[in-house]
């Protein structure tokens, strides 16, 4: 072989590491706190998925909604007060909607950095050997699927402005009256702002607002919205994540509620 091959062929391998790691400090704290965020969150969304209170007065858990079964969905926690799945479905309603976050939650670009490092170790950490001895990146199937969080991003939109639409439905009381402020309105409006900013932040919305402009100069309202937009993807780790918990409590608080563990808030 000569010198030229061989330089070649050493430079599509992966980087060599003779020994798992030299680092001496805690490098796997991070990665396993990850793989237990991720890990409650998909336990905890699994038995919401099935759970059917939905509605406390005028509290709808962020799990269920849109609420769009006639059967399943109480008066109260319908879209507009429609139904389009009618009667026939009677299937818990989150099993109807919960494909459109967690789509996108899956493929979002913060959590495959996550769940690649904590689930794949891929690689654990840095400057830490991974045990995978081949890297294909995301070419090949399943993978490649990823490409398609464009595309959820859209459904993860409308869906975070029907939170914002339950937030502000939350200032009612259980009569329909406005002005009701009580626990589960502070919790569902923070719910929805955290969701609204991870969901805007996304590598995408900015790509959408205005990655494919020559002269901002020429566009200056879709600037200011990729000003804005850039602005929250700085942050768009911390969104992920305080989203990400704020969507359990605020969901878990009003399924709570409704099975009457918790009534003093609530009055």
């Amino acid at each position: 072989m000569t010198q030229t091959t061989a330089e070649s062929a050493a430079r599509k391998q992966r980087a060599q590491i003779r020994v798992r790691t030299l680092r001496t400090d805690r490098w796997w704290l991070a990665p396993a706190l990850t793989f237990a965020g991720l890990f409650l969150f998909l336990i905890y969304g699994f038995w919401a998925m099935f759970d059917r209170s939905v509605l406390a007065g005028s509290y709808i858990a962020p799990f269920s909604s849109p609420c769009l079964a006639a059967t399943s969905c109480p008066e109260g926690a319908r879209l507009f007060g429609f139904a389009p799945f009618g009667d026939w479905y009677t299937l818990p309603p989150g099993l109807l909607i919960l494909a459109f976050p967690g789509g996108f939650r899956l493929t979002c670009y913060y959590y495959r950095k996550s769940y690649y490092r904590s689930w794949w170790l891929s690689p654990p950490a840095c400057a830490v050997a991974e045990p995978h001895g081949k890297y294909t990146g995301e070419t090949r199937l399943p993978l490649i699927l990823q490409n398609v969080h464009r595309y959820f991003f859209y459904f993860a939109a409308i869906i975070g402005l029907i939170l914002t639409y339950d937030a502000v439905l939350s200032f009612r009381d259980a009569n329909g009256n406005w002005g009701h402020i009580g626990l589960g309105t502070i919790i569902l409006v923070v719910n929805a702002i955290l969701v609204l900013c991870y969901t805007f932040g996304c590598h995408s919305c900015r790509h959408i607002t205005a990655g494919r402009l020559n002269h901002f100069s020429r566009h200056p309202l879709r600037y200011k919205a990729w000003t804005l937009v850039s602005k929250l993807n700085a942050r768009h780790q911390q969104f992920a994540w305080a989203s990400m918990v704020s969507i359990v409590i605020a969901d878990l608080y009003v399924r709570l509620v409704a099975k009457g563990v918790i009534n003093f808030p609530f009055a």
